[in-house]
């Protein structure tokens, strides 16, 4: 199977594994500062299905974590309509994790008692806390640091551990915010492996916001481009490869290089 940039609905077979077709309806986002409103998001229509991995990029300010935070429920003041499996997204909810660019581990807590908050709202009895907890933790290749504290482990070892936090719940989407920005370019590249990994096992639907658009072609089904003022999709680039992808890939680096060019050469605003 050849990419070809216009045929942008070519996707991979994927498995239907994660619960709920997400759908993006005419979502449009306004913010009122100092009394003059911009439009931050307008008329976004995406849908995303069971067990894809989705990327969004785009430049600084054309609203892809505020795409985000609506999908996740943080917010719901906007115009248009956010479903998952048929049902409109009101608030936070079990079925949606959601891992930040800052691990936002507690420093006091242990690594098994912050995974074991996520739990907190799902009254299960400690000893199917801990066995989840365990099994997160062995899924992100960090057995024997349950006891340790966020200070102790490596940058990329508390990501990963936010990691296994928003899986713990075993949702079926997994909302990734910037997830490897503030790790230094080695442990970046190891936590992408880990990530690709993670989801070739267990097939959550993935939708991920970077900068990096390598680390997007390398991991996703789909990449969707967005441009600014006002934020919206440009175009949807499907990433027609087999997993594992290696990284060397011809037609990986040719998707890279064609998705960077259209960001930097498309005029912003209008």
């Amino acid at each position: 199977m050849f990419w070809n940039r216009d045929n942008p609905t070519l996707t991979p077979d994927l498995p239907a594994k994660a619960a709920g077709a997400l759908s993006i309806k005419g979502v449009s986002k306004r913010f009122t500062i100092e009394g003059k409103t911009k439009t931050v998001l307008d008329g976004i229509g995406l849908d995303i299905q069971p067990g894809e991995f989705v990327s969004i990029v785009g430049p600084s300010g054309c609203g892809k974590s505020t795409l985000l935070r609506l999908i996740s429920g943080l917010d719901t003041d906007y115009d248009g309509d956010i479903t998952l499996g048929g049902e409109r997204i009101t608030g936070p909810g079990l079925e949606r994790g959601i891992v930040f660019q800052d691990h936002r581990l507690l420093p006091w807590l242990t690594i098994e008692d912050n995974i074991d908050l996520a739990l907190i709202r799902r009254n299960l009895p400690r000893a199917e806390r801990q066995q989840l907890i365990r099994a997160h933790l062995a899924l992100v290749n960090l057995t024997g640091y349950e006891r340790a504290f966020p200070h102790q482990l490596s940058g990329g070892m508390a990501q990963r551990a936010a990691i296994a936090r928003g899986l713990v719940n075993e949702p079926g989407i997994l909302l990734l915010d910037e997830p490897l920005g503030a790790l230094d370019a080695l442990t970046r590249l190891k936590v992408r492996t880990e990530l690709e990994r993670i989801w070739i096992k267990h097939r959550n639907t993935m939708i991920m916001v970077t900068h990096d658009v390598s680390e997007a072609v390398h991991l996703s089904n789909r990449v969707v481009v967005m441009a600014s003022d006002p934020g919206r999709i440009a175009r949807i680039v499907s990433i027609p490869l087999d997993y594992p992808r290696e990284r060397s890939s011809a037609l990986l680096l040719e998707i890279e290089e064609d998705i960077l060019q259209s960001i930097l050469s498309r005029p912003q605003g209008g």
